[in-house]
């Protein structure tokens, strides 16, 4: 059994797309796994154990290319697949599978996509969490009918990234870093939108209780999260400072991966970050906002979920629709204190 997977395009759905490879190695201990994703998940999936191979998906997120996508697809051919699993739902993912001729192009049901795709799964509402989507797949349309059918989702294999003990020392080394404290991240940022950012002040709040009793504060978040992550750090009170260490933005992706890793706790808005804190294996807090846990919830061992309960959330929107902004503002740092204690 040879695999094509035509990869999901955002952190956090690469990282639960591992449950899928986990399986299919389970059912198919001999088969090859590759993955065509785009450039920056390489590095992940190659801390995949699963995946025998990371192809760059040359094309652009969004772009059509319809010959673009023809001629890799003639590159593909040379690889013999004889599946491929399609977990986005456009059309033009599903469109490198049909141009390569692989015999089995497996999928849920998305825009268009009769024809493509040859085992077309129809019923992905009837399975409530992404990572159950996911792992679906690999099992006989027949046999897939709702959630039941897999056991719950505790029952699923969960992601795990390989972390590297030597390059993980590497790279403590490299940011001048050290583990004489308690390591707890905080990931204050998201891509997604404000919606789904927790205060600064509420952030600073937790990191400056948590450096008094002891331990220190890693900031993680990319280039766009530099003005949150400084605004935390000089929020704290002075005394406290010395032991916060801002690394958004001078850090690669992969050598986020590898210092997640040495956190004990991470305290993350509803991001990637989250879901790559619960694969290294963290204590997770995961804060709410317009969101909610009921569809992509972090995968972690041990595992704590916050949010207020306000009657307008969730509404799943970018920005606060009311722009009030409650569900964030009103969840008070001192539940987050409290979910750490039950941790």
């Amino acid at each position: 059994m040879r695999v094509l997977v035509i990869g999901p395009s955002w952190v956090g759905d690469m990282v639960m797309s591992q449950s899928l490879y986990i399986t299919l190695k389970q059912q198919y201990p001999e088969a090859l796994i590759d993955v065509l994703a785009p450039a920056w998940c390489k590095p992940i999936l190659e801390r995949m154990p699963e995946v025998h191979q990371a192809i760059e998906m040359p094309l652009g997120h969004g772009d059509l290319n319809l010959l673009g996508r023809r001629a890799l697809a003639k590159e593909l051919k040379h690889q013999d697949y004889t599946h491929a699993f399609i977990l986005p739902n456009s059309a033009k993912s599903a469109l490198i599978p049909w141009f390569a001729n692989i015999p089995v192009r497996t999928g849920w049901k998305g825009e268009m996509r009769y024809g493509l795709l040859n085992d077309l799964r129809p019923n992905k509402k009837a399975f409530q969490y992404m990572v159950e989507r996911y792992v679906a797949l690999a099992h006989p349309k027949k046999s897939m009918i709702n959630s039941s059918s897999l056991g719950g989702i505790e029952h699923l294999p969960k992601p795990k990234l390989h972390i590297d003990s030597f390059t993980q020392n590497h790279t403590i080394e490299k940011f001048n870093l050290n583990r004489d404290r308690t390591i707890i991240g905080l990931c204050p940022g998201a891509e997604f939108g404000p919606a789904k950012q927790w205060p600064v002040e509420h952030y600073a709040a937790v990191a400056d209780a948590m450096i008094s009793q002891g331990k220190q504060i890693w900031l993680f978040g990319s280039p766009k999260d530099q003005a949150t992550t400084e605004a935390i750090k000089y929020a704290i009170s002075p005394e406290n400072q010395a032991h916060i260490y801002d690394l958004a933005g001078r850090t690669s992706l992969i050598e986020a991966v590898d210092l997640l890793g040495a956190c004990e706790t991470v305290i993350s808005n509803d991001s990637g970050l989250m879901h790559v804190a619960a694969a290294v294996g963290c204590k997770v807090i995961g804060v709410y906002g317009s969101t909610s846990p009921q569809y992509t919830p972090p995968l972690a061992e041990k595992l704590a979920i916050v949010h207020t309960d306000i009657e307008c959330r969730p509404c799943f929107q970018r920005e606060c629709p009311l722009g009030h902004l409650k569900c964030l503002k009103e969840l008070d740092p001192q539940k987050v204190l409290d979910a750490y204690q039950s941790l």
